[in-house]
């Protein structure tokens, strides 16, 4: 149901660990333990390219985009994961151990204390929308409202907000939304209903949202059974999303346990999910369907956030990467005596900064000066991403002669 976590994409640059991480835990230990031999329950065939695609090689498709889409294709989407609280028990739920059945508060990957981090966060990647997700938001409703109205307030009534939801809203819940300035709400019925959805509370909730004005659909992930809320969602006029299936480090075993493996050896998708989305749209090319891959999600959306971000956040002396993250030169040592070496070399004040005990610098006056440091300090290249906490992805001692051109 959207609860993605911030994926982080698979960095080129030579030298760079090939495991994805995910909120700062690596994928390896995940894909380590699939078995091959696994039984796959979901089909699996060829397909010709669909009629409508993102982008070349994202295995994205769709019929239709919500604009909450619309907006995360651009990078240009903060995600709000509003608590960890919930009370249903998805077998493919993705959401991380630190933040499952807790009730905490996250803006894309920074923790959030008081509205001002919200803020921060959205500035930092000039958002024009946001998503709220979780655990399951409308446990805390009022919380909720309250990051509506703050959003709506800060930055116009053109930010898009859109939620997502397990439970079927009543009337008085979605008015209060609507108030508040909620554009979009996706439902997410768990698969134990989705051959019962007529007369289930779902039918009565999305009529009320579109009566009220709010765009309303469906977002699950695309496994055998999918075809029965698409069914439903072409009756009722609304847009269905389809994610695809991915193995997390907590819902690996349970999918394991159903019968689901791994597409290869380098990802986390499962395999035959995208071909359950394919063989829905291509029987019904009438319908309002999207389906969302993990590689767009990696290779596209993330990417564009983190660029977006980058060229905001990036001092002067970075190096902005195809990727999204940022390069620049680090010496460590004593910080006084650094400086005093840099200002007798004259290196521009723009040009390196002070931070945690050491100095970072750009990369290009670092290969410059790398003979003048000799065994005096340590010293080599960086990359991170301009992300909260900026999580640094390599480090290449500057002996190792590589050439670093972007």
């Amino acid at each position: 149901m959207g609860t993605q976590e911030g994926h982080y994409a698979l960095l080129t640059r030579v030298g760079v660990c090939d495991i994805k991480p995910m909120n700062g835990e690596t994928r390896f230990s995940i894909i380590k333990s699939l078995q091959p031999g696994a039984l796959n329950l979901m089909f699996s065939r060829t397909y010709t390219s669909p009629i409508m695609e993102h982008e070349i090689d994202s295995d994205s498709f769709y019929t239709h985009l919500p604009h909450g889409c619309r907006l995360c294709y651009e990078g240009a989407k903060m995600v709000l994961f509003v608590t960890g609280l919930c009370r249903k028990s998805c077998f493919y739920c993705p959401v991380s151990e630190k933040r499952m059945r807790k009730d905490v508060t996250f803006a894309n990957e920074r923790p959030v204390s008081s509205n001002d981090d919200i803020l921060e966060e959205a500035r930092s990647m000039n958002a024009l929308g946001t998503g709220i997700t979780g655990g399951e938001p409308l446990l805390v409703q009022d919380r909720v409202l309250g990051y509506i109205r703050l959003l709506k307030a800060s930055f116009g009534s053109e930010h898009h907000i859109h939620l997502y939801t397990a439970l079927p809203p009543g009337r008085e819940i979605l008015k209060e939304l609507k108030a508040a300035g909620l554009d979009e709400i996706r439902f997410h019925p768990q698969p134990e209903i989705w051959d019962s959805l007529p007369g289930s509370g779902f039918d009565r909730s999305l009529e009320i949202a579109k009566e009220l004005g709010i765009d309303a659909g469906f977002e699950i992930p695309s496994l055998p059974g999918s075809e029965q809320v698409a069914g439903f969602a072409r009756d009722c006029d609304v847009f269905i999303n389809l994610n695809e299936l991915e193995f997390s480090q907590t819902n690996a075993e349970a999918l394991k346990a159903r019968g689901y493996s791994a597409m290869d050896d380098e990802s986390c998708r499962a395999a035959g999910s995208r071909d359950v989305a394919y063989s829905i749209i291509q029987q019904d090319p009438g319908s309002k369907a999207h389906f969302c891959s993990s590689r767009f999600k990696d290779a596209v959306q993330l990417r564009k956030r983190l660029l977006r971000t980058a060229r905001i956040l990036g001092r002067e002396f970075d190096e902005v990467t195809p990727d999204g993250t940022l390069f620049y030169g680090v010496i460590e040592g004593d910080v006084d005596g650094i400086t005093g070496m840099l200002s007798l070399l004259d290196v521009p004040r723009q040009l390196f900064e002070l931070r945690d005990g050491k100095v970072e610098l750009a990369w290009w006056v670092l290969e410059e000066i790398a003979s003048e440091i000799g065994d005096r300090f340590r010293s080599w290249y960086e990359e991170c991403y301009p992300t909260y906490g900026r999580l640094v992805v390599e480090r290449i001692p500057i002996d190792m002669g590589v050439d670093f051109t972007i």
